[in-house]
């Protein structure tokens, strides 16, 4: 069977834009759980200003404490060379840098431009040679801005091209607020795939106007196979106006086993954990398969009968 590597953002992404702050032993309880269920690769934080996302202001306490399983990637996003020094001395496996294709984006997200942002990103990548850190690019907005409207693909390029020069292969390509639709995901990521075969390229959707499983189908079409999905569907970007949250890491599962796709993830221990998180964030999840339960279930009581 294929193989899908899954990252799982909740503990970023999903908690980013919630407005009250999750316990630290909370966090560390869930992040140690997802790990046990087999999710191969986790965003625990980020080391960003502490008033700027102030739900993940204890980022260094988390991956201070976390009970780290083997074979598990653990990564944080970071905005700056401080961000990446605070990383570092937390022995994240791997720092995401982050650039939006949107200028006005870039500049309402980190307070400076594309090229702005690459300067400070050659400064990381040189901190990062000799330790066991990991860098990896993620391009918010590449399926569009509801700042800027459509993004040229020539933009998205461009930005692959400046983060294949730093050294970094792997790249993310990010519906930061849910624009994309099927086709357009599908053109762009094979043709990603095209010209930059030095790349693994991977796919961070948000289900903002319902298209998301739609869009991750159409890029498992051509070939992608790294995808970011969170547990609930939580999540969304604080500075991007309309943005809500991603594809449901539950419901996202649930169709990749049926389609014959390997996770190596217990989908059923998934749905168990929906109710811790509900817990901490104190508010229903988003998703279907929590609700509905899954189509084993159901083909299970059907044989019964």
């Amino acid at each position: 069977m294929t193989q899908i590597q899954l990252t799982e953002v909740v503990m970023r992404d999903g908690l980013q834009i919630e407005p009250s702050n999750v316990p630290t032993e909370t966090k560390l309880v869930l992040i140690d759980r997802l790990a046990a269920l087999g999710v191969p690769r986790l965003e625990v934080s980020s080391f960003v200003s502490p008033k700027a996302v102030p739900t993940l202001a204890d980022a260094d306490e988390v991956f201070a404490r976390i009970k780290r399983k083997a074979g598990t990637v653990y990564a944080a996003l970071v905005m700056n060379p401080r961000g990446a020094e605070r990383a570092i001395v937390a022995r994240a496996d791997e720092v995401v840098l982050v650039v939006s294709a949107s200028e006005a984006h870039n500049l309402a997200n980190v307070g400076r431009d594309i090229a702005e942002s690459f300067k400070g990103f050659a400064t990381i990548t040189a901190m990062l040679k000799g330790t066991a850190t990991n860098a990896c690019g993620a391009i918010a907005m590449s399926f569009g801005c509801p700042l800027e409207g459509d993004v040229p693909e020539s933009r998205v390029f461009s930005i692959i091209e400046n983060y294949l020069a730093l050294g970094i292969r792997q790249i993310s390509l990010a519906d930061t607020t849910g624009m994309a639709y099927p086709t357009q995901v599908g053109s762009l990521c094979e043709r990603a795939q095209q010209l930059y075969p030095e790349a693994v390229f991977g796919l961070h959707l948000h289900d903002t106007r319902g298209l998301g499983l739609a869009n991750a189908y159409a890029a498992l079409n051509v070939g992608m196979r790294r995808f970011d999905a969170c547990l609930g569907g939580l999540g969304g970007c604080p500075f991007a106006p309309g943005a809500s949250g991603n594809i449901c890491t539950e419901d996202f599962v649930h169709m990749l086993h049926l389609m014959g796709f390997e996770t190596g993830i217990d989908l059923d221990g998934l749905l168990d954990l929906r109710t811790a998180m509900e817990a901490a964030v104190g508010h229903p999840l988003l998703g279907q398969v929590g609700k509905a339960g899954t189509r084993a279930q159901f083909t299970r009581c059907a044989t019964k009968v």
